[in-house]
């Protein structure tokens, strides 16, 4: 620990609150802003260790609860800030191949299936504590429907809904948000971990060697069996269902992201290759194609561990 370390903590603990204001005062851009706040701790973490990692999240924790409010700093704290240090954390753990059978001349790195897997957890945890903050339940979900229908009823009358009809809406709006929340935040901090790495790596300051992502990025198979539970719980009802919805929309796009990996990689060398991807990530939109690529990330779990000569870093890797 040095003052040059702690300083590099603080100025990326600054950068994370004010990417974090941004996203308040920039509504279209809130969620990728928002998002983006993990990037600083993500990148001190992956290149500078721990303790710059720690020193951001203190400083941006610390001047949120000083500039805003301490709930403002306790909501950055659990939905950017902790998920950003842990997983980069778990990205610079490292053991003697040997102690996993393996050479007792290199170096195994955390699974980066291990690491998603921690990362679904991580959302799901932070959604949860979400949902209580916020105080979800039936009711507000009823609130915001009432709001939208009002407002929508307002410019054009033709669009009014029955009791019934109101009451479906309700129903699939009180489990939907949270697949969605939970979903949308997965590959939202999964894509700040790439480009953070991405960004570490080509500075040279690396502590993790890259890795072939299309071929390292699987589902944990400990993964699928709370996916499952996860399901079973949304057939519950009440408040198992809506920790169940979470549970199963944070975990599903991890899956699809391991699938969209999955076909990145045997897509390699092929002619039709940049259509079909192109194809593939504009039809996110759309339920089935979605769908299938979850089935292709269920289907195709494993742990694939990084492997560097012992002693070796990141940083003293070859440039790909």
């Amino acid at each position: 620990m040095n003052g040059k370390l702690l300083l590099t903590g603080m100025l990326a603990g600054i950068t994370a609150v004010l990417l974090v204001l941004g996203a308040s005062a920039q509504p279209p851009l809130s969620s990728i802003l928002y998002a983006a706040s993990a990037l600083p701790v993500l990148i001190v973490g992956l290149g500078w260790g721990n303790m710059a990692a720690v020193t951001a999240i203190v400083t941006a924790a610390a001047v949120g609860a000083v500039t805003v409010s301490p709930m403002f700093a306790l909501a950055m704290a659990i939905f950017t800030l902790l998920p950003a240090g842990w997983i980069s954390h778990l990205a610079n753990l490292a053991r003697p191949a040997s102690e996993l059978g393996g050479p007792d001349d290199l170096m195994a790195w955390y699974p980066l299936s291990d690491i998603l897997l921690h990362l679904c957890g991580i959302v799901s945890l932070a959604v949860i504590a979400l949902g209580v903050m916020i105080g979800y339940s039936p009711e507000l979900v009823s609130q915001m429907v009432d709001m939208i229908i009002t407002s929508t009823t307002t410019a054009d009358p033709s669009l009014s809904m029955d009791a019934g009809q109101i009451m479906q809406v309700e129903g699939m709006m009180l489990m939907a948000l949270p697949i969605v929340q939970a979903g949308m935040w997965v590959m939202m901090l999964t894509a700040a971990f790439y480009i953070a790495s991405r960004i570490v790596a080509a500075s040279g300051h690396a502590l993790r060697p890259r890795e072939d992502i299309p071929s390292a990025m699987r589902m944990n198979r400990n993964a699928l069996f709370i996916f499952l539970a996860g399901i079973v719980a949304c057939f519950v009802g009440g408040t198992a269902a809506l920790i169940g919805a979470t549970i199963c929309g944070a975990f599903g796009a991890g899956f699809v992201m391991a699938g969209f990996a999955s076909m990145h990689a045997r897509t390699r060398g092929k002619d039709w290759r940049t259509p079909v991807l192109i194809i593939a990530y504009l039809s996110l939109l759309m339920f089935f194609p979605l769908f299938l690529f979850l089935v292709i990330g269920l289907a195709d779990t494993g742990r694939t561990v990084a492997l560097t000569p012992n002693g070796k870093s990141g940083k003293d890797q070859p440039k790909p």
